[in-house]
């Protein structure tokens, strides 16, 4: 898992609900640290999960990916993608797929997850707020308050 030094939490969290090894982009070369980790073969799947990042962690993934049939998930923010490497996505097989939106079953498939308590999940609320907090959860989530903030979750019973 990738993050900024700001992500310190997320990256914290990302490794005792089992992630292998983080890496902060800002303390180390990802792409370099990628392929030593893997020696030099790369990785299968890349998950973009960021949002407001623009084009680089789509490129790392491209880059980051094995040789040949890779699998790119991406949310798509980006109204336009300049100069996108559709070259290098073909040579290397790369399937693409949007992680917007999601089936009934995948639901379904969500909450047993949660129910079945197999992972600490519960590690991902860092944060409670009330509906009067709202803004305050808001700027807490964009990191200008509060620290060490994963996802933060709107109480409607708290006062």
């Amino acid at each position: 898992m990738t993050g900024t030094s700001r992500d310190k939490a997320r990256l914290e969290l990302a490794e005792k609900l089992g992630a292998d090894h983080t890496i902060d982009v800002q303390e180390e070369h990802a792409l370099d640290r990628v392929m030593e980790l893997t020696g030099g073969k790369g990785i299968d799947v890349v998950l973009d999960c960021t949002a407001g990042a623009g084009v680089a962690p789509v490129l790392l993934g491209i880059d980051a990916l094995k040789r040949r049939a890779g699998t790119l998930l991406v949310q798509g923010e980006l109204t336009a993608f300049p100069d996108f490497p559709i070259k290098k996505l073909t040579e290397k097989a790369i399937t693409i797929k949007s992680a917007r939106g999601h089936s009934y079953r995948a639901v379904e498939l969500a909450l047993e997850q949660l129910a079945s308590r197999r992972f600490p999940l519960e590690l991902l609320t860092t944060h409670e707020f009330g509906l009067a907090d709202a803004d305050r959860a808001i700027r807490a989530v964009g990191g200008e308050v509060e620290e060490g903030v994963v996802h933060v979750s709107l109480l409607p019973w708290l006062a």
